[in-house]
This record gives structure tokens, C-alpha cells and sequence, in this order.
């Protein structure tokens, strides 16, 4: 069975000094760039917004991390970030990317959000990713990148719906945590629907 490596999101806005800044989150790049160098068939999945996205609070002149009752679940307004094309979109400078052998981008809808790099937000609209990786015969990914509690999180619950098994690389995300605990508890939801949480010391012991 081979294995993938599945690097979410690791982009400048995403790191300090970035428009959605997740704490720590630059602290991930080595990690990630060691498994990158140890998995030979590796994924970068990219925030790509256009202005104006779903997802700005900006665009319902909103604050940023307001929560949008108007629709069913509820969401999260974001700052403006990782606006396609922008230098915030682009992968952290110390990720070596080269490595990966493919770039996923999502949140390019106008009117739709996409945490998951296997599905938009409506749960529905695919990427592409899981025909990809299952052509290629991978029955199990390897998922790291920020943040834990969203993209992250999203990514490996559907990896899991999809019937690939899942290691989630505790030691290689970080958490927006907009409310305390976020983070521990998108840990534990994923734990609880099957992905394996390991370190990268035990994945490459």
C-alpha cells in the first residue's frame, strides 16, 4: 500500500507576521520539509481566494472572526488572506516545494469556501485529490499544516470518509484556537473517527 504525504496550507498569511497568522505556525516548515524529503509522493494544498471571497469578514463589513449566523452551520469571517497571486499566498520561503508532485488549490470560488483538500465546503464540489491519489494506488495519507482545527482538520476527516487511513502528524500543526481548546479537540475529533495521531519521531522510527 503506498503512502502520501498530504502538506496543508503552509503560506506566508498563514505564519507570523502573516493576515491570518496561526501561532507557531512557521514552526511547522521543518517538519514538513523532512517528510517531504522522505515521502516521495507528496501534495501542497494552497489557499487561493479571490477579493471579495465568501469568507472575508471585508466583504459583509464585518470583524474579522465574527460568526455569520445567516447560514446553516454558522462560520467564522476570516481576515482577508492568501488573495490569489498575493506574496501572503505563497508558500512559507522555506518549504521546499519543489519536492511535492502536486498543488492542490482551493477557496477559488467566489461564493464557496474550502477548509478539506479533498472537498469544498458544501461537502459536495471535489478537488480532484482522492481519484488522484487513488490512481496512483495510496491507501494511506499522511496529513500536517494549519490549521489544526480547520484546513487541517477537514482534510483528514475526509481522508478517513474517503477509506484512506490517516496519520495525522501531531508534532506538524499548529492551531488558530479562535476559542480556547480548539485545537485539543479537533485532535481528539480526529482520533475519534479513526486517524492515527502520531509524531514525526514515531513515523520515522
Amino acid at each position: 500500500m503506498r503512502r502520501a504525504l498530504i502538506v496543508v496550507d503552509l503560506q506566508n498569511d498563514f505564519c507570523p507576521g502573516g493576515a491570518l497568522a496561526v501561532p507557531g505556525g512557521n514552526e511547522v516548515v521543518a517538519i514538513a520539509n523532512e517528510l517531504l524529503a522522505e515521502i516521495p509522493l507528496s501534495v501542497l494544498t494552497q489557499d487561493w481566494h479571490p477579493q471579495g471571497h465568501v469568507s472575508f469578514a471585508s466583504s459583509y463589513e464585518r470583524q474579522p472572526f465574527d460568526v455569520d449566523d445567516s447560514v446553516d452551520p454558522p462560520r467564522v469571517l476570516w481576515p482577508d488572506h492568501c488573495v490569489a497571486g498575493s506574496g501572503g499566498a505563497d508558500f512559507h520561503p522555506e518549504l521546499r516545494a519543489e519536492r511535492a508532485k502536486l498543488i492542490i488549490r482551493k477557496g477559488f470560488s467566489l461564493n464557496l469556501d474550502s477548509y478539506s483538500a479533498f472537498f469544498e465546503n458544501d461537502g459536495i464540489t471535489p478537488t480532484g485529490l482522492a481519484g488522484w491519489l487513488s490512481t496512483l494506488g495510496v491507501g494511506e495519507v499522511l496529513v500536517l499544516g494549519l490549521a489544526t482545527d480547520y484546513c487541517v482538520k477537514a482534510t483528514a476527516l475526509d481522508a478517513i470518509k474517503l477509506g484512506f487511513k490517516v496519520i495525522v502528524v501531531t508534532d506538524g500543526v499548529r492551531a488558530v484556537n479562535a476559542q480556547p481548546g480548539d485545537g485539543e479537540a479537533a485532535l481528539e475529533a480526529m482520533k475519534s473517527a479513526g486517524c492515527r495521531l502520531s509524531s514525526l519521531k514515531e513515523i520515522l522510527a
